[in-house]
């Protein structure tokens, strides 16, 4: 219980409850004589109740006033061990025990920790524990520690900061704090207990791993250097720098190959990556760095550097207009940390604090060189990834058709757009006999330099087999054959080879334009089916059945399909189902059907702009057909004496076409040889036509399927010449087969050939 001055019991215990029967209603307010049991006159005293037994009296201060506040010395059991104990954890635990009372007032501090401040007068008195803490958030500290007051249910472990008095340049300490109800033995609240365990070092190291963490998992998820450095300032700043420069050596971001150190003074370096106040200067700009700097000495030793900076540091002078951006950002603690791999120098980091953060120290540095060696393998992997998509743009750039002489009969035009690291994709219009031109579209399955020298081996291909004047469909089956045997020599590649592990699938679609007929003949390997425009508007994906794709388990045959095109018409074959998928394509086809193919080309495009995720390609082609006028058909007796005939419709109509002499004797002499060779070895009906487009072409169709074989004559020999004779003075000859018969051609130039 605790007595007021005057005897008046203020504050009455559970405890004297139960051992002088009265309650706190009966006891509070009463004056203390009223407890005992009279005046002994011998002793002077008055006599306690027999119940009370031993007592302990001491002075309490209360606000403004003293109290006594009287103990049941039977139940003091504390031991000369206990206060020992204690004492020393108060003293030496390496705990901070921190004893307040109800008002959260510091009763007892542990020695020597915590600093008491003084009052006005210069005596020290109990301080507000907050106070004492110095923490960031003393309110919300306040309200758990009276909520463990109210409740008496502990909190522990609560990680909070506490700030450096103003003026100091100390660091913000972390603390662990822990709240524990003091109470009496009688369940008197006496106060609480506040444990206090400094973690700033633990906080500062799971910091630094979140933060190498956090780079790790964010930093190199694009194969591109710039982004990749960006990547990096973005996940730093402001965690661990309130700015962050990355500059990168010029070559690196090229793709080549990058230099060991020490680094030549005159290399030039890119300012790739920049966060923070004010930049020297702006991101992409390209310069060497001074010597005399702590950047350039750290591209010499690979070593990183903690410099501090004032006004006075020499280096400055080197970088004027660096000294002007450190100046105006106030910054004073810069850690400058090399992106490095193998020995080898990509560029270097510069970490800058201000004065309103931490300066950094040695433990910095190790972060920032953890921090930079993965940057730098991720750099590094951009380099190479950028070095590979460079040789294979170059590659296939050499292997694509360039652009050359149109045909007269059909226009024609692509659209490509590259996707990352390079494709597979392919077109090419090749012209072939009898007015007639091959319209390809390819697509090799992946990317880099493996997939674009497939791309040229398979177009190299097409070409050799176009030129042997095979049906579009028997074309397709030996394009297949191919690229089977370069997939089974890609399995035979030793197991650690990369390119052993990639199959080789690829798609394709040839369509063989026939001037004369008017008419396309399309057979397709795995790509979508095309899309035509007719002359009047109308519109419509055509439907081609289509084979399995090149090199693939399938062995189905390649079917071919043929239908009309009739002059104006707009054929467009596009690569990953593009014409199928984008609407917004088909109706730029159709409203653009009448511009020139370039034009609708660059529109296409501009309907799949910021669409560089997969390489798309679109081959357009206009068909022109051959004027009737520019071709002579003549049907042909089943005797020799169709030769004679024919020698004359022939210089007939060429002399209608303007064909000069010596053209026209060759020309008929070809005419004599190919008749007179059909006559005698082939089977009617029989056919001749003379076609003049950038060539002038004679053909002779007959019904048999025999084979013409040149022959090498004897001298004595009558016959076997006419071939021999035909091969001699044509630009080129062929057999073209059809599904009942054959037809033999010769192919010359001549002066006025349209």
């Amino acid at each position: 219980m605790r007595i007021a001055g005057d005897g008046r019991i203020v504050e009455w215990s559970a405890r004297a409850a139960d051992l002088l029967g009265r309650s706190r209603e009966q006891a509070e307010g009463h004056t203390v004589t009223d407890l005992v049991d009279g005046y002994d006159s011998a002793t002077e005293r008055w006599a306690l109740p027999a119940a009370l037994g031993a007592v302990s009296v001491q002075p309490v201060v209360s606000g403004d006033s003293l109290i006594w506040e009287v103990r049941d010395g039977q139940r003091d059991e504390t031991t000369d061990r206990d206060r020992a104990i204690l004492q020393t954890l108060l003293v030496h635990s390496p705990v901070e025990l921190i004893v307040v009372d109800g008002d959260l007032r510091v009763v007892q501090p542990q020695s020597g920790r915590l600093e008491a401040a003084p009052s006005v007068d210069g005596a020290p008195h109990r301080q507000d524990f907050l106070g004492v803490l110095s923490l960031e958030d003393p309110e919300r500290e306040r309200a758990v520690a009276r909520e463990v007051l109210r409740t008496g249910e502990p909190t522990l472990r609560r990680v909070v900061r506490a700030t450096p008095k103003a003026g100091t340049r100390r660091r913000p300490v972390d603390y662990s704090l822990s709240y524990l109800r003091l109470e009496g033995a009688d369940g008197e609240v006496l106060g609480l207990v506040v444990a206090a365990i400094e973690v700033t070092e633990q906080k500062r190291a799971l910091r630094r791993l979140k933060l190498l963490e956090h780079v790790r998992a964010t930093v190199g998820e694009r194969l591109e250097v710039v982004a990749v450095c960006q990547e990096l300032v973005d996940a730093v700043a402001p965690l661990f720098a309130g700015i962050v420069v990355v500059e990168v050596i010029e070559d690196v971001i090229r793709g080549e190959e990058p230099p060991l150190a020490p680094v030549d003074h005159d290399l030039p370096l890119r300012r790739a990556a920049f966060k923070g106040i004010v930049s020297a200067y702006a991101v992409g700009d390209v310069r060497r760095l001074p010597d005399g700097t702590p950047f350039s000495r750290v591209l010499n030793d690979l070593r990183p550097r903690l410099v501090t900076v004032t006004k006075d540091s020499a280096w400055l002078s080197a970088d004027p207009a660096r000294a002007d951006a450190i100046a105006q950002s106030d910054a004073y603690s810069l850690i400058v940390t090399p992106l490095t791999v193998r020995g080898q120098a990509l560029g270097v980091v510069s970490f800058y604090r201000r004065r309103d953060e931490e300066p950094f120290d040695e433990d910095d540095i190790a972060l920032a060189s953890d921090l930079c060696a993965h940057a730098a393998l991720c750099i590094d992997n951009a380099r190479r990834f950028t070095r590979e998509r460079t040789i294979a743009a170059t590659v296939k750039r050499r292997l694509l058709p360039q652009r050359t002489s149109e045909p007269c009969t059909i226009a024609v035009a692509s659209m490509h757009i590259p996707g990352p690291g390079g494709g597979g994709a392919w077109f090419d219009a090749i012209q072939m006999a009898g007015g007639r031109t091959a319209l390809v579209l390819g697509d090799v399955i992946g990317r880099g330099v493996a997939t674009a020298t497939t791309m040229g081996q398979l177009r190299t291909v097409i070409h050799a087999l176009a030129a042997l004047d095979l049906e579009p469909n028997e074309l397709m089956a030996r394009l297949s054959d191919t690229a089977v045997q370069l997939a089974s020599e890609r399995a035979a590649l030793p197991a650690g080879d990369p390119l052993h592990h990639q199959p080789l699938t690829a798609g394709c679609l040839i369509a063989v334009y026939d001037s004369v007929e008017n008419t396309c003949t399309i057979v397709r390997a795995g790509l979508s089916d095309p899309y035509l425009v007719r002359p009047d508007g109308a519109a419509e994906t055509l439907s081609v059945p289509g084979g399995p794709v090149l090199a693939g388990t399938d062995h189905a045959p390649f079917p071919a399909t043929e239908f009309p095109l009739p002059p104006g018409s707009v054929l467009a074959v596009g690569n990953e189902d593009l014409l199928q998928k984008e609407s917004a394509l088909r109706a730029v086809l159709r409203e653009g059907a009448e511009l020139p193919l370039d034009e609708l080309s660059d529109r296409l495009a501009y309907t799949l702009r910021d669409r560089h995720e997969t390489e798309k390609m679109l081959l357009l082609a206009r068909a022109k057909g051959l004027p009737p006028d520019q071709v002579l058909t003549v049907p042909l007796a089943e005797d020799l004496a169709a030769v004679p005939e024919a020698r004359a419709a022939v210089h007939r109509q060429l002399g209608k076409w303007s064909i000069g002499a010596d053209d026209a004797f060759m020309t008929e002499l070809v005419v004599s040889e190919l008749v007179a060779n059909a006559l005698r070895y082939g089977a009617p009906p029989y056919r001749l036509r003379l076609i003049l487009d950038e060539h002038l072409t004679c053909e002779v169709r007959d019904a048999d399927d025999s084979v013409p074989h040149l022959k090498h004559a004897r001298t004595i020999d009558e016959g076997g010449r006419g071939l021999f004779i035909v091969a001699s003075i044509a630009e080129g000859w062929g057999i073209r087969y059809h599904g009942q018969g054959k037809t033999v051609w010769a192919q010359q130039s001549t002066g006025t050939a349209r």
